[in-house]
């Protein structure tokens, strides 16, 4: 699409890919839909089935040309995260639980307060973690030994 990279890049992200938001500046303010894409170096996103723009493809080798239809990226300040209570886009605070977790919170002006899920499909790996030891993973009887002794000092190197 031949957007610019972002000034100020956001730093601290509180949209996630898999979030419901809501779109609430351009062609299709007050629609709600999934987040399918982040675009971070670009401080945009992409809104599935939303903001859809007309793409001009010339023939290639391999592919055909022609007009198609797709999902051009929003700015982030566009969309707001959907109160999982009321329904409502609401803004998105971070808070501590009893146990030390950290959770995302919907705030703001009519929010619930509740807290707002960490979206599934980030739970689902690419590619899996591998089970069993390779080549280069240090063995567990090394990783388990003890080299240093905080009470006598021994294993300190001579500085």
């Amino acid at each position: 699409m031949g957007w610019k990279a972002a000034q100020k890049l956001i730093h601290h992200w509180k949209i996630l890919r898999g979030d419901n938001v809501m779109i609430i500046r351009g062609k299709d303010r007050g629609e709600t839909g999934t987040i399918k894409r982040v675009i971070r170096s670009q401080n945009r996103v992409i809104v599935e089935g939303k903001n859809l723009v007309k793409k001009h493809i010339k023939q290639g080798q391999g592919h055909e040309g022609g007009i198609f239809t797709v999902e051009a990226p929003l700015h982030v300040s566009n969309v707001q995260i959907v109160d999982p209570v009321t329904g409502q886009p609401c803004k998105v605070g971070i808070r501590y639980q009893e146990d030390g977790t950290k959770v995302r919170v919907a705030r703001g002006i009519g929010a619930s307060g509740s807290i707002i899920p960490r979206p599934e499909i980030l739970k689902i790996r690419a590619t899996p973690r591998p089970t069993i030891a390779g080549p280069k993973d240090t063995p567990l009887e090394l990783v388990h030994e003890k080299t240093y002794d905080a009470k006598t000092g021994k294993g300190m190197p001579d500085l």
